[in-house]
């Protein structure tokens, strides 16, 4: 959501299928939604939203791979250079005895990247301060919210009737 003196118009809603038909009540009248909070993940609405599948998990398997090739590298580096021993007979080169070590580095790199990339992407981290539109959103209302900053009043009158025809239980502006 853009920061400043930004005025929402928004609405709440009891259901989650009241909000998926309203949403797709919005996308028939071309209506330009600003976002759609909900307390859970609702099935079926990124199609309606036009939201992508996300590329974490790209992320994630990059930030694996690192993990391994680090992991594997620091080994083999120690074990045939730096500080070549031999253990228990096995050689200096033990593929196998790797394979603990590399297995905790690849799923502790993917973890640690993949948190901060989507902490990165969201905007979220130490200091961020997040506007609540209301508190009821993150417990059993669903919201859908319109940017009303430079629109007419006929504009906003007709989003507010908008929200009473597809059942929204309450209907408020907040400036953000």
């Amino acid at each position: 959501m853009k920061e400043g003196n930004t005025t929402v118009l928004f609405g709440l809603y009891d259901d989650e299928v009241d909000l998926l038909n309203a949403v797709k009540k919005a996308n028939e009248a071309h209506l330009d939604i600003l976002d759609v909070y909900s307390p859970f993940p609702v099935h079926g609405l990124d199609p309606l939203l036009g939201l992508e599948e996300s590329r974490l998990h790209i992320a994630g398997f990059v930030y694996g791979s690192l993990g391994t090739m680090t992991a594997f590298g620091v080994m083999t580096w120690v074990f045939t250079r730096d500080w070549p021993i031999i253990f228990g007979g096995k050689p200096y080169w033990s593929v196998p005895a790797f394979i603990p070590i590399t297995f905790e580095l690849t799923v502790l790199f993917a973890a640690i990247g993949m948190v901060v990339t989507f902490y990165t992407i969201c905007g979220l981290g130490p200091g961020v301060k997040a506007e609540v539109l209301d508190d009821r959103i993150t417990d059993d209302k669903f919201c859908i919210a319109y940017d009303v900053s430079n629109m007419a009043s006929d504009k906003i009158s007709e989003l507010k009737s908008f929200f009473s025809g597809t059942g929204a239980s309450s209907v408020s502006t907040k400036v953000i």
